[in-house]
């Protein structure tokens, strides 16, 4: 992990890496221009990627919609093969770069940079990092509720009616248990004085490195490759 380039840069460069294709995307609107792209953006996250098979997972449902756009544009855009492909290039190159930074972003670091070099409200930053880092525990919860279920004989084997049962029970459980750790997660913020502080300090500081830049400019100049090349 430590051997990666990326893991020197901090979380306003990342976020801004991944969301950089947006420049460009709209000019992809046909297969060449889709295809060298994607294909350069692919051979940039060959160098940077962290772990393929996590990546792929994450990529799973942006493949989805690529394909899905791909074939309807091809149905109902007059079966112009041309015109499908450079659709279909266009999601896969907006959510390739979200898909590879992703695992590089931690929420605690967002948080300090997000208030003390953006200057966002600190009540809005501290929830939301709060959030980010719930959501990481979501996968872990359901598969301790998993095991309990198991352990008692209410696991999700048999037919799809007792899988269909059983994913929905553990649905539920999932809620009810994130709705109470909400509940005191907002109560213990009020006891530490966020409601009404009115100076906050931040526990790490939040620098911006030079890393940072090659990160920012590397991905601007890559989101803005299809601008070029449609020229």
């Amino acid at each position: 992990m430590n051997a990666s380039p990326l893991s020197r840069c901090g979380p306003l460069s990342l976020l801004g890496a991944s969301l950089a294709p947006i420049i460009g995307a709209a000019a992809i609107d046909d297969a060449r221009t889709g295809v060298v792209s994607v294909g350069v953006v692919m051979a940039a996250a060959a160098l940077v990627v962290r772990d393929l098979r996590s990546t792929l997972l994450r990529l799973a449902l942006g493949l989805v919609a690529t394909v899905s756009i791909g074939v309807s544009t091809w149905l109902y855009g007059g079966r112009d093969l041309d015109i499908a492909v450079g659709a279909s290039m266009r999601i896969l190159f907006l959510v390739l770069p979200g898909a590879v930074l992703t695992p590089y972003l931690d929420p605690s670091a967002l948080g300090d940079h997000l208030a003390q070099r953006l200057r966002l409200p600190p009540r809005v930053v501290v929830a939301s990092v709060a959030a980010l880092q719930r959501i990481d525990a979501i996968g872990q919860e359901w598969r301790q509720i998993e095991r309990a279920r198991r352990a008692r004989g209410l696991g999700a084997d048999g037919g799809p009616l007792n899988r269909v049962r059983a994913t929905a029970a553990m649905s539920l459980a999932l809620l009810v248990s994130t709705m109470r750790m909400s509940g005191r997660m907002s109560l213990a913020m009020d006891v530490r004085g966020f409601a009404g502080a009115s100076r906050r300090t931040w526990a790490e500081p939040a620098p911006w490195t030079g890393a940072d830049t090659v990160l920012l400019v590397a991905g601007l100049l890559l989101g803005a490759l299809p601008l070029v090349l449609a020229r």
